[in-house]
């Protein structure tokens, strides 16, 4: 039986990819517009490409680098110089999965504006089946190769210990590209969308999507910029985590005898639900579907949900069928149902947190609320009111968080905590499609404003996209979630790993009032605020250099200076009623800006500015963990600093993530509320009035926390604990 299902568990992931491959081919056959559309849509997808291969071209040489390094320390009793070839495969699934969201996201932005010619139905229907294949790229690929690795490792002989560290090497490539996509994407748009907001919007008093804005090309490129292997990571960092903590209990009574799968029950159910999450996103997909004046949100609701009541009755059917009823581990007793209500505690910490999100996120809500009036004085006001908002969005979260740990562990132990984690991120094949809708449906509204739409069909694309920022902050919350409760589980990994591997000095705990473990723990928490230090400086960088085209352009073009011209006259006219002189001079200028040379801007900023930040997160574990012992502390010594740089980094990166993210969030929403009309003091406010450029500034700093820094730190907590977990035995 245990045979039959490792050979299972790759077939559930070659079929997430092949339901990737009949939805990208569904979404290639859809109308693409007209022929401006086209060059448009063209424009974009050449600029997504030459960022990916820049990229790819510079992190390829980290790849072999850090792939030589792991193969000749990982010969070792406990680990294998395969470990580099786990390595690899990681890091090719992670940026394959960024190829594969970029790719199609390009594809179905132009086909989504096309469809909205049409109605909000067939856009919703396109937009949505682009986010399904990156959805089901990712979590197909991350079954595929985990499984794959797991029966290859399984039939070589080797304690079943030695075969899940050699496949953390798979997570450790998956973090790493992570990490640099997640980074590099957030500074390539950030760079662009800075330029756009200060220059167009604000300075010449254009709309960023408007095609006589020179940043508005890269702008649209970066939106979908790391989005498939930030997530690829999460998701299988959460898998590796389990299984490794999965491998304590083999050998416990009642194991050996459970459905015969050779004791490796708690090893193989984090892979096993993985997979069946793929059958029940599938499902999801197809429940998603809205008629004309419906509301998007609620056929976006009703697939995620669906999936979710069918992945959990699947859940407790597979966990009763693969775990004992009881069974003592460590002087504690657990069971298969305790293991069932650990899911339930990630299941539910990750919509709490989601909801909170929401709450301090959402347009009209009191917070955003709050720094929509305070916009009426000036920038810095706002500024002030975001950083309070974001501020206090970390309580409920933490709390509910805390519920969550202690609720999984009471139940379940680490492994609760652990399998917590894969529940909550069970169905991220449809979560990510929902999630990657938003920046499809965002960038097919861009295309419509840049084509000259009628105003019905930007009116499709902003109700789609207007619900896609409802989607993303919730799915922002399950991120951050998961990525404290991976965190967490990797550093219970890394604790069971160590001691395996060194018995002669085993880690039982990490002590606080350990010296060498509180420094780390200082040094720890540190590092998020220099990691966001360095994306953020990067994203300024990169936006004065885009600052400068743009305005150069402006300045230099004479189609654009006076089309410029033209709308300043026509200030507060439609085009409709202008001279037709001045349509002509507006004509003239269409397609006559530089957009290339802003796109070579943000991708050589991005490349150039992404190497320190992913630098940090790999070589600071390392250092920390070896240097004890080349200078003859010894191992242990090492690994309790390292303990201890994990517990700084895990605290304050998950606090500095809610922050970042949730700041951004409401500056975003608290600009877009002025586009509608806002009442402040009885007085009615709209775009281009004082407080609104006030709140275009607010929103321009929380871009790089929303996009850059915030999500990155997610990224950096898990990668920092999946390298100790990987260096774990070469200690």
């Amino acid at each position: 039986m245990g045979q039959n299902l490792t050979l299972i568990i790759p077939v559930l992931g070659v079929l997430g990819l092949l339901f990737t491959f009949w939805k990208t081919a569904w979404v290639t056959k859809q109308d693409a517009g007209t022929d401006q559309m086209k060059r448009i849509a063209k424009a974009i997808e050449e600029g997504a490409m030459a960022f990916l291969r820049a990229e790819y071209k510079v992190l390829i040489f980290f790849v072999i680098g850090v792939a030589i390094l792991l193969g000749i320390s990982g010969n070792t009793a406990n680990s294998s110089p395969l470990v580099g070839l786990s390595f690899i495969i990681g890091a090719f699934c992670s940026a394959l999965a960024g190829y594969i969201g970029m790719k199609v996201a390009t594809k179905a932005n132009v086909r989504t504006t096309n469809a909205a010619r049409t109605s909000l139905g067939k856009a919703l229907e396109v937009a949505f089946a682009g986010g399904s294949v990156m959805g089901m790229g990712v979590v197909g690929l991350g079954v595929l190769g985990l499984g794959v690795l797991f029966l290859a490792y399984s039939n070589m002989g080797w304690d079943i210990n030695k075969v899940i560290t050699v496949i953390t090497g798979f997570s450790f490539g998956a973090s790493s590209i992570a990490l640099f996509a997640r980074v590099g994407g957030g500074i390539y748009t950030k760079a662009a969308d800075v330029g756009a907001d200060l220059v167009g919007k604000v300075e010449a008093g254009i709309p960023e999507d408007h095609p006589l804005n020179p940043a508005t090309i890269a702008d649209n490129v970066g939106d979908v910029a790391g989005m498939g292997a930030d997530l690829f990571e999460s998701y299988v960092g959460s898998i590796i985590g389990t299984m490794v903590l999965g491998a304590a209990f083999i050998g416990m009574a009642g194991f050996e005898a459970t459905n015969d799968f050779g004791g490796l029950n708690a090893v193989l159910l984090p892979l096993v639900l993985a997979g069946v999450g793929i059958l029940t996103s599938i499902l999801g997909t197809f429940f998603v579907t809205v008629k004309e004046g419906g509301d998007p949100q609620k056929a976006l609701n009703r697939g995620e949900f669906l999936s979710s009541i069918i992945m959990l009755i699947a859940t407790f059917a597979i966990v009763k069928w693969m775990l004992p009823a009881t069974w003592s581990f460590d002087g504690h007793e657990y069971g298969a149902m305790g293991v069932f209500w650990a899911v339930l505690f990630g299941l539910g910490g990750g919509l709490g947190i989601g909801l909170i999100t929401e709450y301090y996120t959402g347009t009209g809500t009191k917070p955003v609320n709050s720094i929509v009036q305070q916009s009426s004085t000036g920038a810095a006001t706002n500024i002030i009111a975001g950083l309070g908002v974001g501020m206090m969005s970390t309580a409920i979260p933490i709390l509910i968080l805390a519920v969550a740990i202690i609720g999984s562990y009471t139940f379940a132990g680490l492994y609760g905590i652990a399998i917590a984690a894969v529940g909550m991120l069970s169905n991220t094949g449809i979560q990510l499609a929902v999630d990657a809708y938003g920046p499809i449906s965002d960038n097919a509204g861009g295309i419509a404003e840049m084509s000259h739409q009628p105003k019905e069909v930007r009116q499709r694309t902003d109700k789609l996209d207007a619900v896609g920022n409802t989607t993303a902050a919730i799915g922002k919350g399950f991120a951050i979630g998961s990525a404290a409760l991976t965190a967490l589980a990797l550093f219970a990994a890394f604790v069971t790993a160590y001691n395996l591997s060194h018995p002669d000095a085993r880690l039982v705990g990490i002590d606080i009032t350990n010296p060498f473990v509180m420094a780390t723990m200082f040094v720890g928490g540190m590092l998020p605020f220099l990691f966001s230090a360095l994306s953020m400086g990067a994203v300024g960088r990169a936006a004065m250099d885009m600052i400068q085209e743009v305005r150069r352009q402006f300045a230099d073009i004479p189609e654009l200076k006076a089309a410029l011209a033209v709308m300043k006259r026509n200030d507060g006219k439609e085009e409709k009623d202008w001279s037709a002189a001045d349509k002509k001079i507006f004509d003239e200028a269409d397609g006559k800006a530089e957009y290339a040379k802003c796109v070579d801007i943000s991708t050589k900023a991005a490349i150039r500015e992404m190497v320190r930040p992913g630098l940090l997160a790999v070589l600071v574990p390392v250092l920390v963990g070896m240097i004890p012992g080349w200078i003859g502390l010894g191992s242990l010594v090492g690994a309790q600093m390292l303990g201890g740089l994990l517990a700084g980094v895990t605290v304050t990166g998950v606090l500095m993530a809610i922050f970042q993210s949730n700041a951004g969030g409401a500056w975003d929403n608290a600009k877009k509320m002025f586009e509608e009309g806002v009442n402040i003091n009885g007085k009615m406010y709209y775009k281009g009035s004082d407080p609104h450029k006030a709140a275009v500034v607010g929103d321009t700093v929380g871009d790089p926390f929303k996009d850059t820094s915030g999500p990155s730190l997610n990224i950096l907590l898990k990668l920092m604990s999946v390298v100790a977990l990987v260096i774990a035995p070469m200690l």
